[in-house]
């Protein structure tokens, strides 16, 4: 008998996507709720220079997670406000 093939390979893997609409340069850290209905917005205090608000949204995100910095990559829009993340255990 064969083998079945999974219908879903992906979520074998464990990894998700986030997409996320950054706001640097606020008061404080938080996620603030949905923008445009697809991204999370997330205010970021760090300034957007020299890739300090993207390395402290990992860390919030790590922290608020509850998991490692390195299980968190940002995979489109470095230099974007609007991001596409992978999330993975």
């Amino acid at each position: 008998m064969m083998a079945q093939q999974k219908k879903y390979p992906l979520l074998d893997k464990k990894t998700s996507k986030l997409y996320i609409y950054l706001q640097p340069n606020a008061k404080k850290n938080e996620i603030v709720g949905m923008h445009d209905e697809k991204f999370l917005k997330i205010r970021i205090a760090s300034p957007a220079i020299d890739n300090k608000a993207n390395k402290a949204l990992i860390q919030f995100l790590s922290q608020h997670l509850g998991i490692a910095k390195s299980c968190i990559k940002i995979i489109s829009g470095i230099k974007s406000r609007y991001k596409t993340l992978e999330v993975h255990d």
